[in-house]
């Protein structure tokens, strides 16, 4: 099989070339085939922790199975300087992605979350959400969060990505890792962060049904306002 190879920025200037046609055996991920471009020009392993793949024009994961024709492009952080740790995207977010943010070599846990869409929510069947957001604020209220859990745990090898814009049943919303010398605390300051979230980031999620859809906030406020019932309850 033969793949189209194209390179940018910093990527660009350590390989020397903007593209290439390359062959590969069928099988072949897009894990392996960057360690077949790393085999000819090893300073780019030190690029790995920040560099993301797009296959025709997509974001697409490092075990995706390269075919025939792709066109496979090798991205580094867009804004062009250190990648953020804490981010609001409208780009995929993944498991891998968090966790080669906080990897080092003095961790011997690292500990993720990975929030996905359902496809069920109080008794009604969802077809999809849409998360909005208030980007600059959100970014900084998952600093915060960082920091919070640096104070608690001592721990500074945090990272959270979330996703805006409109999302599919089974597609990640949030991506949350924690590196730790012992996997309790970065158990502990994980789920942490997800309960935090919730509570102080500026983010909205809207669902949809087959028959309408809904602003929601959290679990509690709606069963407060709602009830398990889905109808809004009298107080006095």
């Amino acid at each position: 099989m033969q793949v189209r190879l194209l390179y940018f920025a910093i990527v660009r200037e350590v390989l020397g070339r903007s593209e290439e046609t390359r062959t590969v055996d069928p099988g072949c991920t897009l894990e392996q085939l960057f360690d077949q471009v790393a085999e000819d020009q090893p300073a780019m392993r030190r690029l790995r922790p920040s560099l993301m793949f797009m296959v025709n024009e997509e974001y697409a994961k490092p075990d995706y199975h390269v075919q025939d024709g792709d066109e496979i492009a090798l991205i580094p952080p867009v804004s062009g300087g250190e990648q953020k740790r804490f981010l609001v995207t409208a780009a995929p977010v993944s498991e891998d992605q968090v966790s080669r943010m906080v990897a080092t070599p003095e961790a011997g846990a690292i500990v993720t979350f990975v929030g996905t869409v359902r496809n069920n929510a109080r008794g009604r069947a969802v077809q999809s959400l849409d998360y909005e957001a208030y980007p600059p604020a959100a970014e900084r209220m998952l600093r915060q969060i960082g920091d919070e859990i640096a104070e608690k745990w001592g721990l500074d090898q945090c990272a959270i990505v979330h996703r805006m814009g409109h999302l599919s049943v089974g597609e990640a919303s949030v991506a949350i890792a924690v590196a730790s010398a012992h996997r309790g605390d970065a158990f502990d300051a994980c789920r942490y962060a997800i309960d935090r979230i919730k509570e102080i980031v500026p983010i909205w999620k809207k669902e949809f049904y087959e028959d309408g859809e809904t602003w929601v906030g959290s679990e509690a406020d709606y069963q407060a306002a709602f009830g398990t019932s889905g109808r809004a309850t009298q107080t006095d």
